[in-house]
């Protein structure tokens, strides 16, 4: 009996995985020149960000799009790449009072690999824990190399559920961008200490991440005139910082602006309309009317004199 031989093909590495003349026995270097050189590193993964907008853009307005109708707002990812996405997510609440209820945080591994590596859960090709998304949800998958079987696997069952899918990778073509029905990709090229992807790709994730889900919170009214109007003063310091944005935007002191925000409960917004001749009660009104928008309920309240 004749057998046939065969050939196992592997397959190419990924770009952020590969090594890199560039970089090649780095650690023989001056320490000024490994500095140097991941510095420049650092750089070009930030710069890799800027032809990415218009995708980054896009997937944010109509990530807006569903959370105005009341959706969740889930991120995705397996090793360093899920705990930048659950970091991005994790600052929300805080800095723009995004309700946590609406958050949904999916870890390979689960919530102990946020401090402790699980290795072998990223290969988890499932995607049971984004069972939990429907329809009026969006999913943001991160992976450098965007073949992490986990996160692809979660976008693709959010995606069969109407999800809205978003995807951040760092190399051109895979198959994470493919599952996504918003794809972002951002070329970051090989790492200086090559497979180190908290470096250059982990960088340019956080970027990414940084102005997508700003521009969310921007375009959901959750910012006025530059600063953090939905913010909570959980704090002495944001207490502070409170009473010096309600001074700085009605132009009162700080006794006038300590009665308004005890009086609107801590809303900022409220207490804004508060300063502005409104009530407590006709301020949440105008609020909701303007879908928490302060700009449009400012010029709903104009429009009525």
């Amino acid at each position: 009996m004749r057998v046939e031989a065969t050939t196992t093909i592997t397959p190419p590495l990924p770009p952020t995985e590969t090594a890199s003349p560039r970089y090649a026995d780095i650690e023989t270097w001056s320490s000024a020149a490994m500095l140097d050189a991941m510095l420049e590193n650092q750089l070009a993964a930030v710069a890799a960000v800027r032809p990415a907008l218009p995708a980054i853009e896009a997937a944010a307005l109509a990530a807006a799009a569903r959370l105005r109708i009341g959706g969740r707002l889930a991120y995705a990812g397996a090793g360093t790449s899920g705990r930048i996405a659950i970091q991005d997510g994790a600052e929300l609440p805080p800095t723009f009072d995004f309700p946590r209820d609406r958050l949904v945080m999916l870890m390979a591994g689960g919530e102990a690999a946020l401090i402790r590596a699980a290795e072998g859960a990223e290969d988890d090709p499932s995607g049971q824990d984004a069972t939990i998304l429907g329809p009026t949800d969006i999913l943001v998958g991160v992976a450098a190399s965007g073949t992490t079987p986990y996160t692809i696997a979660c976008l693709r069952t959010a995606r069969t559920a109407g999800a809205l899918t978003i995807a951040i990778a760092n190399s051109p073509a895979n198959p994470l961008l493919s599952a996504a029905e918003y794809p972002i990709a951002i070329p970051t090229g090989p790492e200086p200490i090559a497979g180190s992807t908290r470096m250059g790709a982990g960088t340019a994730q956080k970027v990414a991440l940084n102005l997508f889900s700003t521009l969310l919170m921007t375009r959901l009214g959750r910012v006025y005139r530059g600063q953090m109007i939905d913010m909570r003063a959980t704090n002495e310091k944001l207490h502070r910082r409170a009473i010096r944005m309600l001074c700085s935007l009605t132009a009162v002191d700080t006794a006038q602006a300590e009665t308004a925000l005890t009086a609107s409960a801590g809303r900022l917004k409220v207490a804004v309309l508060v300063l502005k001749g409104m009530t407590p009660n006709s301020a949440e009104i105008a609020l909701a009317t303007a879908d928490g928008d302060l700009h449009r309920a400012i010029s709903n309240q104009k429009s009525l004199f």
